[in-house]
């Protein structure tokens, strides 16, 4: 199947715990660029992210953004430093033996001191974190390559007919071309004969002059490579995958063989048919630029 380069894919994920959703938008590029936009507690994860992806996209500037919310405080825990509390009670008591005081520090006093109690967030579990990051992610990027294939298959469609129609042009071409030469030989007679009046013709010299123009203005070959390299892209397009790079260097050359048909060309309608295939693969070429 074929695949755009454009696509969008969304998923998000919905718990009593957390909320956790992925965004993936696509244009065109010669290569695979990923921006991801992520939390800073995701940052571990991007290298395994650009992997992940990896699997479903070979070709597009890609933009990802994930958001995450937890709903829990299950995360968050009380930590209390024994040390810290034990050198303020030290403190206390010193200061009560050397300024005379009464040492009134109360265990509620004490807690109330920095440090000694504080709220901490625990390590997070990386591979629960993964579970339902990687979920999401793979969500989305399903969604994004199905909106890749479904527009992929309308590019699919519009180039056939393009091909079509070229084959067609081609068809012309081959197929006008003896009228042209047989023209040639026809006013080329009638000119001699005008010059020569009544003298007798000399068909050996007539026939030379029409095999040099022929060669001249012959296109078999161009033709027989163009209704090559177009049999090529419907075969391509048939067999489908990552193929946007290969039919591009087929388009070029498309137009090196139509560009050299125009220049041979002598005939109006030739010429006419030229500059259709051309602006056909123009359009062609315009089109294969969308294709992963």
């Amino acid at each position: 199947m074929i695949k755009s380069m454009t696509g969008f894919g969304r998923c998000e994920i919905v718990t009593e715990e957390y909320k956790v959703s992925v965004e993936m938008k696509a244009v065109n590029h010669r290569y695979l660029d990923l921006s991801i936009k992520m939390p800073k507690k995701f940052n571990y994860f991007e290298s395994a992210i650009r992997t992940l992806l990896k699997g479903y996209i070979q070709r597009g500037k890609v933009d990802v953004f994930i958001n995450y919310e937890d709903y829990t405080d299950g995360n968050l825990c009380l930590k209390y430093n024994p040390s810290l509390a034990s050198e303020y009670m030290e403190y206390a008591r010193r200061m009560e033996q050397e300024f005379g005081i009464p040492n009134d520090m109360t265990v509620s006093r004490l807690a109330r001191m920095p440090e000694v109690l504080t709220m901490e967030q625990e390590p997070e579990d990386e591979e629960q974190t993964w579970k339902i990051l990687s979920k999401a992610i793979e969500e989305a990027a399903q969604r994004f390559v199905e909106s890749r294939v479904l527009e992929g298959e309308k590019l699919k469609d519009d180039l056939l007919g393009k091909l079509d129609y070229m084959s067609e042009l081609v068809d012309f071409v081959t197929g006008h071309a003896p009228a042209v030469v047989a023209e040639y030989r026809r006013r080329l007679e009638e000119r001699v004969r005008e010059f020569l009046e009544s003298a007798s013709i000399d068909e050996g010299r007539i026939a030379a002059e029409v095999t040099i123009f022929a060669d001249k203005i012959c296109v078999d070959e161009e033709m027989v490579r163009l209704r090559s390299h177009i049999d090529a892209v419907r075969r391509e397009l048939t067999q489908g995958g990552s193929v946007g790079r290969k039919l591009d260097f087929i388009a070029q050359e498309m137009n090196r063989e139509a560009n050299t048909t125009l220049s041979k060309s002598t005939d109006l309608e030739i010429s006419d048919k030229a500059i259709a295939l051309k602006t056909e693969i123009e359009k062609v070429r315009e089109q294969i630029q969308n294709i992963e």
